[in-house]
């Protein structure tokens, strides 16, 4: 893998030199260029806790989340930063705007969403009689537009739709998209594969809420994200996931009312805050169109030498325009799993098999209950680590012939 041959070796890897990383779509490694400094920097000269204290190392924490929070309003064009709740990552903030569904409500959603979205959907749908509408597969992509429109016929209260499939890499037109649903349901968007490797503007965009999380695109620690609130949206209307202090209104034993402290109660995970910092000025600063060109170069160059390779099928588009990063696939006669496993083990190229956390996609694909075997390459993936991992697959589907 390029660039990691300064890397500090970390049990029970002995030494990453050398292996080849294609599982970006998982998380991001390595991270960007002042990620590292910044979470050391926090923990050795900073330390403390933000907005809870008035001495100068929590004010020093707190203008460290209040940067973060900026970073990713400006990544977004969101126009006001307080109307950022920083969370843990894009599962947190889907889980706050999904509980405040109402009892009976409805919501539509394509068949290609992360467990992230369906596991509290189908929650509600037991416990409080949600009604979920999955819209099918549209003819040449992801997700059928004109059903969409048909299934807003009938009032419903959010419709959610992942911007990227996390398993083919598909990308929803968002434009078109929420000029469906304007004005007759909320639109949410999971962002947690495009958010930083494909443009996203909540303004003007039609977006209503966007969950994103920090460790993928954004190249920043795990255990930071949050949500995104457009300007339609009344923050009234959400149900906090968790309760308690917040630094604010410390006279009150009523949760803030206001955005963020609405919901972003405990101490914050500042630390990991400062890397999430870095890595989206990194991403600013390098261009997210430059990044996008970079990865298109990547996936096709993956998707058009397995296409090539007897016994390998690639699910998707096979045009990496108009898809994230992320190439699926499978080859005949030889499970994913052990896929994945042989490339590992005799080639050093790390990628992901399965069902990738979303059932719902493979039973629209049609490779559940297998699931496939899924490269995903990154900023700092190079050609020749795409081609590395092309000459692997063929090795191995010749072994299954």
């Amino acid at each position: 893998m390029s660039g990691t041959s300064g890397l500090a070796r970390a049990s029970p890897v002995e030494d990453t030199r050398g292996l080849c990383y294609l599982d970006w779509a998982a998380t991001s490694f390595p991270k960007a260029p002042g990620v590292a400094e910044a979470v050391s920097r926090f923990l050795t000269e900073v330390g403390a806790n933000p907005g809870r204290s008035a001495h100068r190392l929590s004010i020093a924490a707190a203008r460290i989340v209040f940067e973060a929070r900026e970073r990713v309003a400006r990544l977004f064009q969101v126009s006001d930063s307080r109307r950022v709740i920083l969370l843990k990552n894009a599962t947190e903030g889907l889980n706050l705007v999904i509980a405040a569904l109402p009892p009976a409500g409805r919501a539509i959603v394509s068949g290609m969403e992360h467990n992230a979205v369906m596991r509290p959907l189908r929650w509600l749908e037991a416990g409080r009689g949600l009604r979920i509408e999955v819209l099918p597969r549209g003819p040449r992509g992801p997700l059928d537009y004109d059903a969409l429109e048909r299934a807003l016929r009938e009032p419903a209260d959010l419709v959610v739709l992942c911007h990227a499939s996390n398993v083919t890499g598909e990308i929803v037109d968002l434009e078109r998209a929420a000029a469906i649903p304007r004005g007759r349901a909320r639109l949410l968007v999971d962002a947690a594969q495009t958010a930083g490797s494909v443009p996203l503007d909540m303004e003007s965009g039609g977006i209503d809420l966007l969950a994103f999380t920090g460790h993928k695109s954004l190249l920043g620690p795990m255990g930071t994200g949050g949500l995104a609130i457009g300007e339609r949206v009344d923050p009234g209307r959400f149900r906090p996931l968790k309760l308690g202090g917040t630094g604010s209104q410390s006279e009150k034993e009523e949760q803030p009312a206001f955005l963020p402290d609405l919901g972003e109660s405990g101490t914050p995970n500042a630390v990991g805050l400062a890397g999430l910092e870095a890595g989206i000025r990194w991403v600013l600063d390098r261009g997210i169109a430059s990044i996008r060109r970079r990865e298109i170069d990547l996936a096709q160059r993956l998707i058009d030498g397995l296409r090539a390779i007897p016994g390998v099928r690639v699910f998707g588009l096979g045009d990496a325009s108009r898809s994230a990063a992320i190439v699926s696939f499978a080859i005949a006669g030889i499970s994913p799993s052990d896929v994945a496993f042989r490339l590992d083990e005799r080639y050093g190229i790390l990628c992901r098999a399965g069902l990738h956390c979303a059932p719902a996609a493979h039973r629209t694909i049609g490779t559940f209950p297998a699931g496939t075997v899924r490269f995903a390459p990154g900023p700092f993936t190079t050609r020749d680590d795409a081609d590395a991992a092309i000459a692997a697959v063929r090795e191995i589907a010749r072994e299954g012939r």
